[in-house]
């Protein structure tokens, strides 16, 4: 394969060249002649308007770790210059889909692009300034760690009076982000402190605590889970360590049950010895509809409002401080990931009673905390409803799974991990729906 690449090349410097002596910088100038470059803002217009285009990072992880991290677009994939020979079949098998490759000194982006082309790729261009001209001009970036010396994505920032969230990375669980990509929040009390979700492993939550401990000397009294998914309660035992009582919904402590160790196994295998200590535990307290917690002189409501994504899906809310925690009920910055056991018609009805709390303060499940349910609507309520109207027309005209795969959702395209779940989701919801009149 290097020979033929090489001999490639040999044949785009002319017969002329070939007598010099061949360096990289004459194969940069060679592949320069071939390619087609865009600038930053053609690769913003790209990004917002082609809902099919993939943006390339050719260079290594340990670069990206340590530079601060990536170009945002709905489709980011990292395949280093050296592998994209071999890799970038199996990602992008549509040789027309447009396709924007770059690296940090256009050098591995120029030949990175005449590679493609030569692999007959069709709609190629190479962004020359790179990541860096992207991250000076303050425009959308991927970061793999926020905190690169916590096992925290990122570090707790204050959201209103006496509630914090440590907001996790909106792409998905992986090494770099120590598997903290969803939010971690607590409220302090005049009585302690009551924190939502115990985290994807026991030193992440041990993390998070030594945290809490900066900002306030109240002690942690209870730890709740939003659902049974492994972000949520996987770091339990660590709790469970220092006193510390577990709070989950009977669904959610069902769950656990029946595929927590498959979740603890799974979690130990993207985060490797990140999961050290981390073992499956089981829930102190558990609750049908409400729980209330009276502390420092105020309530406390844990809800369940009915079916949502996930069994035992849970929401936090704080009257006195107009305060909703909502878990994975509400979704913005990232798409919604439908599950086979996701009830997507109980999701729509279960919304409207979660809007009803009329909140000032929501910290969704995933994402930046908001003030009013606008966005959070748009995304999680609005979009179920539109999936489910898009798949009923496909069932009445008789249509097929291949056709829901193919509903129109680009207008979700700029939304973290669409590349990942929009197919996917829309085929649950077909295959789900399929039967609901059964």
């Amino acid at each position: 394969m290097r020979a033929i690449w090489l001999g490639l090349v040999l044949v785009a410097v002319t017969g002329t060249a070939q007598a010099e002596e061949l360096t990289g910088e004459r194969l940069i100038e060679a592949a320069n002649a071939e390619i087609t470059n865009i600038d930053k803002e053609g690769l913003q217009d790209l990004i917002a308007n082609e809902p099919d285009h993939v943006v390339i990072d050719v260079r290594t992880r340990t670069e990206i770790e340590h530079t601060g991290g990536q170009i945002r677009s709905s489709e980011t994939l990292n395949i280093p210059r050296g592998w994209i020979e071999f890799e970038v079949r199996g990602e992008i098998p549509d040789k027309d889909t447009p396709i924007v490759v770059y690296c940090g000194q256009n050098l591995r982006s120029v030949a990175a692009a005449q590679t493609l082309q030569q692999m007959g790729y069709t709609n190629v261009h190479n962004y020359p300034g790179g990541f860096f001209e992207w991250k000076d001009a303050g425009l959308p970036l991927y970061v793999l760690d926020k905190a690169r010396d916590s096992f925290l994505y990122d570090r707790p920032r204050k959201v209103t009076e006496g509630v914090w969230s440590a907001i996790g990375a909106t792409q998905p669980s992986t090494y770099e982000n120590s598997g903290h990509n969803n939010n971690l929040s607590f409220i302090i009390t005049d009585d302690g402190v009551v924190v939502m979700n115990a985290g994807d492993n026991y030193l992440l939550a041990k993390s998070l605590h030594h945290e809490i401990k900066q900002i306030t000397d109240q002690p942690v009294k209870y730890v709740v889970l939003e659902n049974a998914q492994g972000h949520a309660m996987l770091g339990m035992t660590y709790w469970q360590e220092q006193g510390v009582r577990v709070i989950a919904h009977n669904d959610a402590w069902r769950e656990i049950e029946a595929n927590g160790q498959a979740s603890l196994e799974g979690a130990a295998n993207r985060t490797r010895e990140k999961a050290f200590m981390t073992e499956l535990g089981i829930p102190d307290i558990t609750f049908a509809s409400r729980l209330d917690l009276e502390m420092g002189g105020e309530t406390i409501q844990i809800l369940y409002l009915g079916p949502g994504h996930a069994p035992g899906d849970i929401a936090v809310f704080v009257p006195d401080r107009s305060t909703l925690i909502t878990g994975d009920l509400a979704f913005h910055q990232r798409m919604l990931p439908i599950f086979d056991y996701t009830d997507t018609a109980g999701w729509v009805e279960t919304w409207h009673k979660l809007e009803a709390l009329d909140a000032d303060y929501i910290i969704p499940g995933h994402g930046e905390p908001v003030n009013d349910f606008e966005a959070l609507r748009r995304y999680t309520h609005d979009y179920l409803v539109y999936l489910r109207e898009e798949v009923q027309r496909i069932l009445d005209e008789g249509g097929t799974l291949n056709d829901a795969y193919n509903i129109d959702q680009t207008a979700y395209r700029h939304l973290d991990t669409y590349g990942e779940l929009h197919r996917q989701n829309a085929g649950r919801v077909f295959r789900a729906m399929e039967f609901e009149d059964f």
